[in-house]
């Protein structure tokens, strides 16, 4: 009972006017029957035209058995008749050219003959006298007895004419009957056979393309690295699964980018939150001191103020920063003209080493690096990887290398120090916003952990990259690579 319900869904799949497997079927049955038929129409013409020569010949042969006796009639009088010669219903009857006198010579068992135009007798006279083949014509008599007539020249008396034999075309049209009946019988036992082995065959060729749908009407968000099977055997069919394959390989990216952006900025929200939420507490608190009576007393209204200006310093710098990302990733307007990189450097040294204090500050600079830059952001670039260096090296055993060379058409700087380094497991997320690997890298000075993530954005928006290499306790090295005048 549970069969049925599956046997005709299955039959309304297979016989579906818009499934693939019906479109086949129908389509390879319409060119197959069409073949069929041309066949039979070329078998029915060419046995046609077989038999009547066949025939024709034949009735030319018995033709020669006429005595040439039946034309040797004085001049003005009509063929003599002679004995019975031929088989029942056949006709035989004579043309005189000369008077257009035409004499049925068929005895009481034959049928009447059928008369041709003048002009048709005289056009065939003219071929016998030619030498040219005269054709059978099929022609229908008096009754509408349709005959095949051939013909055999004669002369008698200062006469020309012609034999004419016929025959009735009624058996010939049996026999192509038969033989048309015979073909359409086998042909569609063929069509019934070849379907019968067909529907198979289709089945198992088209059963890739049914396991491709079952794939596809599983596949959803929870199952994204479900993958085709490609070598089929079916070279559309694999291409076809390549392209599934490479459209839920990009799905599949894009979901895990999507993923990691709600989670960048679930991260993001989280950790500005809590950048806002320090100092603006830190403000709270001392206005809440100073309105219990602090305010009155010049020392502690002093320390307060002075706390509060530099929380409030602390939330502009990171507004700032935040406005510049945005900025950066929307569209980097960059002030951009031709200059020296060596000498941007040279300029600064003042600066940072004061921002070094007792640290050791060594630069190795190759003279002459030009590009095409923004002055302000690569300042920028250079004084974050070098605070970044103060922040996470000792006040006084730390060391600060800068570097920086000319391979080709880049400009290499690399700021490197001799801190704590980075762990391994950090590596990957330094560039991120308020990222922090205070774990292994301790800072005296706090920061909302943008910096780097700022440098990147600058970096990348001069169309160059920046890396980092690290071990913990051998210090890291900061690489920025830009795009140089050759």
């Amino acid at each position: 009972m549970n069969r049925s319900p599956n046997v005709i869904s299955q039959l309304k799949y297979w016989f579906a006017p818009k499934s693939l497997r019906f479109q086949l079927l129908a389509r390879t049955l319409i060119i197959i029957a069409g073949l069929l038929l041309l066949i039979g129409s070329l078998q029915y013409v060419l046995m046609k035209d077989f038999l009547y020569r066949n025939q024709a010949e034949t009735m030319e042969a018995r033709m020669m058995a006429i005595p040439r006796d039946l034309m040797n009639a004085p001049p003005g009088s009509p063929p003599r008749r002679g004995p019975t010669l031929f088989m029942p219903d056949t006709s035989l009857a004579a043309y005189i050219q000369y008077r257009n006198h035409f004499t049925e010579l068929t005895d009481e068992t034959g049928i009447s003959s059928p008369r041709l135009p003048d002009k048709e007798y005289e056009a065939i006279i003219e071929q016998f006298e030619k030498r040219e083949k005269v054709m059978y014509k099929v022609v229908r008599n008096e009754d509408g007895t349709e005959q095949l007539l051939v013909f055999r020249p004669i002369r008698g008396f200062d006469s020309i004419g012609l034999f004419q034999l016929g025959t009735p075309t009624a058996p010939l049209k049996d026999v192509l009957l038969r033989q048309l009946l015979t073909f359409v019988s086998l042909s569609a036992l063929a069509l019934a056979g070849g379907l019968a082995l067909y529907l198979p065959i289709l089945r198992r060729t088209l059963n890739p393309l049914n396991q491709m749908v079952k794939t596809v009407e599983r596949t959803d968000a929870r199952n994204l690295n479900d993958r085709f099977p490609a070598g089929q055997g079916q070279l559309e069919i694999d291409l076809l699964a390549d392209s599934f394959n490479g459209m839920l390989e990009r799905i599949a990216r894009s979901f895990d980018a999507e993923r990691e952006a709600k989670e960048q900025m679930r991260r993001f929200i989280a950790d500005a939150s809590h950048e806002l939420r320090t100092p603006l507490t830190s403000i709270h608190g001392f206005l809440e001191v100073l309105l219990r009576g602090a305010a009155n007393k010049p020392e502690q209204l002093y320390k307060a103020l002075h706390s509060m200006h530099g929380e409030s310093k602390r939330i502009i710098k990171l507004v700032e920063d935040l406005l510049l990302l945005a900025k950066l990733d929307r569209a980097p307007q960059l002030n951009m003209s031709d200059m020296r990189l060596d000498a941007l450097i040279l300029e600064m040294e003042p600066q940072l080493r004061v921002l070094a204090g007792n640290r050791g500050v060594h630069f190795d600079i190759t003279a002459n690096v030009q590009g095409t830059y923004d002055p302000d952001k690569i300042k920028q670039v250079v004084l974050n990887l070098f605070h970044n260096a103060v922040q996470h090296t000792d006040p006084d055993s730390g060391a600060i290398r800068i570097i920086l060379s000319s391979i080709r058409k880049e400009a290499e700087l690399i700021v490197g120090d001799n801190g704590p380094g980075i762990p391994p497991e950090h590596l990957p997320h330094v560039f991120e916003r308020f990222y922090r690997s205070d774990y292994s890298r301790t800072r005296k000075h706090g920061g909302a952990g943008l910096g780097l993530s700022i440098t990147k954005s600058i970096v990348e928006a001069h169309g160059g990259t920046i890396g980092v290499q690290s071990k913990p306790g051998e210090g890291a090295a900061f690489r920025v690579v830009l795009p140089a005048a050759q």
